[in-house]
């Protein structure tokens, strides 16, 4: 057994146990992070117009959560559009002192799943430093996975995500998050870092994956790391080149893949099939705005990162705070870390070492052990569809479709659903990726009876005001072709699950051109 491996894993085991032992006081961490947040940015522009310096002062001199009242009274709420509008631009066009200490020197190019022009998110030298710490916390837990070989440590790690290539603009750099922090990877790790930084330098996605897939057989990984749908790309690329059996027959050291950003379920079938033995799942919850939380135990679901220069708050996604269009309302109920209830959806308010304040940031989460202080992401609050009360989440597309797939042994990677008016009431209409013949009619009955199970609103529905649901069958190149042209091609890019707005009437007239 190699003997860095075997000191990397004993004293990642040894450090996990330490941590371990030390009891999650989230209130207390909580007011920790919020007082240094405000102590470094209450002279910053933001800081001053909102009163920072009076809310510290609370924060540290007064007891209970007045703290957290004067937050609320005095800071509003904002989206991306509002921050960016009002103070963000200021950063980016090289301001001092807007939201955070100091110049911006990094934005991260992030543009989502929904919006067509790229959002520009503010990236800290303090992020960078979170983020780093948070990514070496996670690593050692690592040693709760008393299954990993101590040698898969000194195995290659596959990073598959954006360009690591930035534009410099001005007095800044712009780009994908992972060429901002590529800077920060220890020296020690950057022989086990593949596909290397000339490859990760790849803008064009074609160019990089055919790259790695020449090089595959000259590495020997022991780690994947990245978005499933594009993994399952890849590997199937280098079986079919190399005419593998399944990528285990090339990499017999594959043991572990790490995730985020999607849910894996609709990926897992698929992608096992190309694993000729099992593999350790690893979920990971990190976005342009910072890293929010990670997988921390085999079987556990994301333990939130409250220590680490982001303050959380959680708004209840009902009906109360948002219309039926996922908008906001004024005045919304925002609920501190300790006051949460297992099994509720929330929206995630974040306020960072970035200079992101009481920033929505569009996803929703549950909490699935308060002890723990751990989330399951449920969806986007503008993910979703409620035309007449079904209040059908990302989360019960998601199950339904996995279900579906496995009574009828189907690969479904991919897939949205519209709402859609059904005279004189309303409809879904399903569009689903296989490559095989699927009956839409048999498809679409069992979809309807799990969603049924899954969701009470959505059964009562079904009586009443949604009169119906379709299922259209396509290949899964259709779904692919338009993402490459909407220009979404690769590393951090996602299929969005519910298409509203415009975007219905340009992936049909899409589907109308190509897949008629």
């Amino acid at each position: 057994m190699a003997v860095l491996g075997r000191l990397l894993k004993g004293s990642i085991k040894f450090t996990s146990t330490i941590q371990q032992i030390r009891k999650i006081k989230p209130a207390k961490w909580q007011k920790k992070a919020f007082t240094k947040l405000l102590s470094k940015a209450r002279y910053t522009q933001f800081g001053e117009k909102f009163n920072f310096e009076e809310i510290l002062s609370s924060a540290i001199f007064e007891e209970g959560n007045e703290f957290y009242e004067k937050f609320k009274q005095n800071v509003p709420i904002y989206d991306y559009t509002k921050i960016y509008n009002e103070w963000w631009y200021k950063a980016r066009l090289g301001e001092k002192n807007v939201c955070w200490p100091g110049k911006v020197k990094y934005f991260a190019l992030s543009s989502g799943t929904s919006d067509a022009a790229s959002k520009a998110i503010p990236v800290t030298k303090d992020m960078i430093k979170a983020i780093q710490r948070t990514s070496i916390n996670q690593i050692i837990t690592l040693g709760q996975y008393t299954e990993l070989p101590a040698d898969l440590f000194e195995k290659g790690y596959l990073m598959l995500g954006g360009s690591t290539a930035l534009n410099e603009v001005d007095s800044h750099y712009e780009g994908d998050l992972s060429g901002i922090t590529t800077g920060t990877i220890p020296i020690w790790f950057q022989n086990f870092y593949k596909p290397g930084q000339k490859i990760s330098a790849l803008r064009d996605w074609e160019n990089k994956l055919e790259d790695i897939t020449v090089n595959a057989p000259n590495w020997d990984i022991g780690f994947l790391a990245g978005v499933p749908a594009w993994h399952t790309i890849l590997l199937e690329r280098i079986i079919d080149r190399y005419k593998l059996n399944n990528i285990h027959d090339l990499w017999p050291n594959l043991t572990a893949f790490a995730w985020g950003g999607v849910s894996l379920e609709p990926y897992k079938q698929g992608l096992e099939k190309l694993f000729g033995k099992p593999v350790i799942y690893i979920e990971t919850y990190m976005a342009s705005e910072g890293f929010l939380a990670y997988q921390d135990r085999p079987d556990g679901n994301l333990r939130l990162v409250l220590n680490r220069g982001i303050f959380f708050e959680f708004i209840p996604f009902n009906e109360d705070n948002f219309d039926e269009d996922g908008n906001l309302v004024s005045n919304p109920e925002t609920l501190m870390v300790q006051d949460v209830k297992e099994d509720v959806d929330y929206a995630l308010l974040i306020s960072t070492c970035s200079g992101a304040w009481r920033y929505l940031i569009g996803d929703t989460v549950k909490f699935t052990d308060k002890k723990r202080m751990e989330i399951k992401i449920t969806g986007r609050t503008k993910h979703f569809l409620s035309l007449c009360g079904e209040h059908l989440s990302v989360d019960n597309m998601n199950n339904g479709i996995e279900l579906v797939s496995k009574d009828l042994g189907l690969d479904i990677r991919e897939f949205t659903v519209i709402g859609i008016k059904h005279p004189p009431l309303f409809a879904h209409q399903w569009y689903v990726a296989s490559d095989v013949q699927v009956n839409e009619e048999e498809f679409c009955k069992l979809l309807d009876e799990k969603l049924c199970e899954l969701n009470d609103d959505y059964a009562v529905e079904r009586r009443h005001g949604l009169k119906n649901v379709f299922v259209k069958v396509l290949p899964q190149q259709a779904f692919y072709d338009w993402m490459k042209k909407k220009g979404k091609v690769g590393g951090q890019h996602k299929f969005p699950r519910v298409l509203k707005g415009k975007l219905i009437d340009e992936w049909q007239d899409f589907l109308k051109e190509n897949y008629s």
